[in-house]
């Protein structure tokens, strides 16, 4: 079994297809895989942020998976490559005009 390696970016899905533990799927992505630790054929262990609604991070995670039911998903655009969030205008008190905070 040659499963590909799960690497730093890759953002997965993991439900119980990927290990009993994921009764509610969740959604991660990868810091690394942890190499120097012992499995059984077919799994791995990975360093991961949990992500939640919004695609933010929500909790560091070390999670022992089963490679073959794991499910990647396309990555955003990187944050640099979205358009910026609108920023509140505010009054400067000394003058008197509006100013992007």
């Amino acid at each position: 079994m040659n499963e590909p390696r799960l690497r730093g970016g890759d953002l997965l899905h993991l439900t119980r297809e990927a290990s009993p533990q994921f009764v509610r799927p969740i959604t991660v992505r990868v810091i690394r895989e942890l190499t120097d630790r012992h499995t059984y054929d077919g799994w791995a262990w990975i360093e991961a942020y949990e992500l939640g609604p919004d695609g933010l991070a929500r909790r560091r995670r070390e999670l022992y998976v089963r490679r073959a039911g794991v499910r990647r998903l396309p990555c955003p655009p990187p944050a640099a490559a979205r358009p910026p969030a609108p920023r509140a205008a505010t009054r400067s008190a000394a003058r008197g005009l509006a100013v992007s905070a």
